[in-house]
């Protein structure tokens, strides 16, 4: 991470990393980042979400495939870092989501908190683990892998 390893890994950091934005943007904080091995992220899950208004009426639940784009992002973050692509326009794209487990539901007001590793690096794709958890209890458990490309042309 050169001359921004010491610095905190806050929002700023965050969206220089990744491409997303509001209201796609599901990443709010960095907690620890292992530099080739794993990254601790924490999503602050609010009422305030879209996705809450459809999710469901009377009993808002976070979707799964969000707790899993979340842990992406997390995941991208940590590859970004590591293979030195801050900056550089490359995006990390979804390739396969494997062995994906919901363990319990994420409601509003809560930390999510996002962990994710390297299970195989290349210099094009990598594949990872993640779990995400509310409190010490696990949510989400999936397995991913990803490509490293250029950005379309526009």
């Amino acid at each position: 991470m050169g001359a921004e390893a010491d610095k905190p890994y806050d929002i700023a950091r965050i969206l220089k990393a990744l491409p997303h934005r509001y209201p796609m943007l599901l990443v709010d904080r960095v907690a620890e980042l292992k530099v080739g091995e794993e990254i601790t992220a924490i999503k602050a899950v609010t009422f305030n979400e879209q996705f809450f208004q459809g999710h469901f009426p009377g009993r808002p639940i976070m979707p799964g495939v969000l707790q899993i784009e979340a842990l992406a992002q997390a995941a991208g973050i940590l590859a970004v870092e590591t293979l030195e692509l801050a900056g550089s326009g490359k995006l990390v794209y979804f390739m396969a989501i494997d062995n994906a487990k919901f363990r319990s539901p994420v409601e509003p007001g809560v930390l999510l908190e996002l962990k994710a590793g390297f299970l195989q690096q290349r210099s094009r794709v990598c594949k990872f683990w993640g779990k995400a958890s509310v409190d010490g209890k696990v949510t989400c458990e999936v397995e991913f892998t990803a490509m490293i490309a250029d950005a379309p042309a526009s």
